[in-house]
């Protein structure tokens, strides 16, 4: 009887982790410049043609996380995920060239390698030639930045978490093109400073307070509204509340939304936000 028991709990076990991991993962790679950029697609169990596409980066020195924020709202809303892997810099730690001071004389065209890796995500996979989404956290949230900046076709919006504006993009590069943006941000983070680095105290090279590198994005996509909304953190009065900016109208219909995360550090910041969700909200406004 103990053995039928046993028995019947182990398969009920593993019908419930079936269902909670019915996606599949598929490793995947192409060359661009001559060079082998990997990647990894997570594919939603019943996953429908011409669903969208959600590209995650990762941050400085880190790599491919199999299980990161967005596989969570990939299951329930029907989209795949990419997660590249960035290559090592002149530093040998793998990242996004996104013109660091120590990054200087890399060659690496990573917003080229992005947009190629979609595309080629896109087809094989089936899925919608324009629903093509980016975000990333810190370094990963700078390309983001970088992306927008660069007047792009292959992703509708980005949504860059603890990331920032180097100085040099906004003096050197201007966007012709308006494109929606969302950035999560924790005021105390201290890699990643609220306040700027225009001094380049940190070493990562000078770059602009979070409020001027959004502000930036709402007067190129022409909003005229602000809404403020303050919630509270999902840990309650332990956590972090969130102060959510949303900058709408205007001739473009090209959002804005910056969550200011009071005293959050440089994180993701799931601990004080369903931060996945949230990003997915913002991205199936832009649905086509």
């Amino acid at each position: 009887m103990n053995h039928f028991r046993t028995l019947l709990l182990a398969m009920l076990l593993s019908l419930f982790f079936v269902e909670v991991n019915a996606g599949q993962y598929v490793e995947d790679s192409i060359k661009v410049d001559g060079k082998m950029r990997k990647f990894v697609m997570y594919l939603p169990d019943g996953l429908q043609a011409d669903a969208p596409l959600v590209v995650v980066l990762h941050g400085y020195g880190a790599g491919i996380r199999r299980e990161n924020i967005m596989i969570g709202p990939a299951d329930r809303h029907g989209f795949a995920v990419c997660i590249p892997q960035g290559l090592k810099d002149p530093q040998g730690e793998p990242s996004w060239n996104v013109g660091y001071s120590f990054q200087q004389g890399w060659k690496v065209d990573d917003v080229k390698a992005l947009c190629e890796i979609a595309r080629y995500a896109r087809k094989r996979h089936h899925l919608h030639r324009r629903n093509i989404f980016l975000t990333g956290m810190s370094n990963g949230g700078e390309m983001c930045y970088l992306m927008a900046y660069s007047n792009q076709y292959t992703f509708r919006a980005v949504a860059p978490i603890a990331g920032l504006t180097m100085q040099w993009m906004y003096e050197q590069m201007e966007a012709t093109r308006p494109i929606p943006l969302m950035e999560i941000h924790g005021t105390e983070d201290r890699v990643s400073e609220w306040t700027g680095d225009l001094e380049n105290k940190g070493g990562w090279g000078a770059y602009l307070p979070v409020p001027v590198a959004v502000g930036y994005w709402v007067a190129k996509n022409r909003c005229t509204n602000e809404e403020i909304e303050r919630v509270e953190s999902l840990k309650g009065s332990e956590g972090h509340p969130i102060i959510k900016h949303r900058y709408s109208g205007g001739p473009t219909h090209c959002d804005v939304w910056l969550y200011e995360v009071i005293g959050g550090v440089h994180s993701w910041h799931t601990d004080d936000i369903d931060t996945g969700e949230e990003i997915w909200q913002f991205f199936s406004r832009y649905l086509k």
